[in-house]
């Protein structure tokens, strides 16, 4: 039995006729070579490898399997340990990487996150005015973020202006590459004063591949010379999506080959101590998204409805969806300073977060207003 772990379900009795043919059910319905069930007399045998268990659920519902069988689910709900494969939960042979021996003692003589670690940060974390909590505020964000005070939001999550050369409404996109920096890095310094002790901020960003920018590391650079801690780098996967070879550089030669891409990075940081606090109720992030959620690689399709929202680069809500249930609880303040039409904050609604969208837009921002009534 090394490759299947078994659960029991002690009966004190014998299985009576109708378990017996659940069983033979059951067993006739998946394959073994993921789980099988034992009649083992006095008891049920389940034994387990690989499981989706919302089909086994569905499956045992339509046969009216009774409280025996609940005990069995219940059992395996709360198994904490398994791995994720081929969107199954996996309870075998999940976690056989190498260990490193000592690894928390090799870390601390390292020295974790040392380029961050003498910050002046505040520990004092602070509510935000009501008269932003839950509000779309046009304008400019650097402006609007300095009536904000210190560490009042929970989460920056965002995606700014690509600097690409698309069509944004009331935004030149496309401006001198020094200029926009310099303008970008103003508001992230203005959400790293305003973001709290232990707060997180995810940016979501492409690089110029044709100018050769790599903005995502500019960023990086950025906030871990302000003494932010770069916790991780997010692969959005987006199935090809951008994969449209009009240009190959040297075709079929190593002079000059032109390499594409067909994923976004999102960058994330932590301000101050990797943990957040937040109380156990108030995560909404369920065992199989936080098992599959964690491999930085997401695959996730773009959006799909750009043309209905007139504009040019949003993000999907699922992706929202991930990074504020996998960063946040409930009931924290989530800010998006180039809010767009708004995906953050409708998602940050839906999830029964608070939020606070900025964006020099009014059409944009009506469009996010109108979002929120729609939630």
């Amino acid at each position: 039995m090394k490759n299947y772990k078994q659960i029991e379900i002690n009966l004190n009795r014998n299985t009576n006729e109708i378990e017996k043919n659940i069983i033979f059910e059951i067993n006739n319905s998946f394959s073994k070579d993921d789980f099988y069930m034992e009649n083992g007399g006095d008891k049920i045998i389940f034994n387990l490898k690989l499981l989706d268990l919302d089909k086994l659920k569905t499956k045992l519902k339509e046969l009216n399997a009774g409280e025996v069988f609940n005990k069995l689910i219940e059992k395996i709900e709360n198994i904490k340990s398994y791995g994720i494969k081929s969107g199954k939960r996996l309870y075998v042979d999940y976690n056989k990487e190498r260990k490193v021996k000592d690894r928390k003692q090799k870390v601390k003589d390292r020295g974790i996150y040392y380029y961050a670690q003498d910050n002046e940060f505040s520990k004092k974390n602070n509510e935000i005015p009501k008269t932003f909590e839950n509000k779309i505020i046009c304008g400019d964000s650097e402006e609007v973020l300095k009536k904000l005070p210190d560490n009042c939001i929970d989460l920056v999550f965002t995606s700014p202006p690509y600097n690409f050369g698309l069509d944004y409404e009331n935004y030149k996109d496309g401006t001198k590459w020094d200029d926009y920096f310099n303008k970008l890095l103003r508001v992230f310094k203005e959400c790293i004063r305003v973001v709290k002790y232990g707060g997180r901020i995810v940016v979501n960003v492409q690089p110029l591949y044709s100018d050769y920018i790599p903005i995502h590391h500019i960023i990086s650079d950025f906030f871990m010379k302000n003494k932010m801690i770069w916790r991780n780098e997010i692969l959005w996967e987006k199935n090809n999506y951008n994969a449209k070879y009009t240009a190959w550089g040297s075709w079929k030669s190593p002079s000059n080959p032109y390499l594409k891409y067909t994923w976004e990075f999102l960058e994330v940081f932590s301000k101050g101590d990797l943990k957040h606090t937040g109380e156990s109720k108030n995560a909404d992030i369920t065992g199989d998204e936080f098992k599959s959620w964690v491999l930085a690689k997401w695959s996730v399709a773009p959006e799909r409805k750009m043309k209905d929202y007139g504009h040019p680069a949003m993000f999907p809500e699922n992706l929202a969806d991930r990074t504020l249930k996998l960063f946040s609880f409930q009931g924290d303040i989530i800010l998006d300073p180039f809010n767009g039409v708004g995906t953050t904050t409708a998602v940050a609604k839906k999830t029964g977060r608070r939020y606070l969208g900025i964006d020099t837009s009014k059409e944009y921002c009506k469009k996010a207003e109108d979002r929120l009534k729609l939630t």
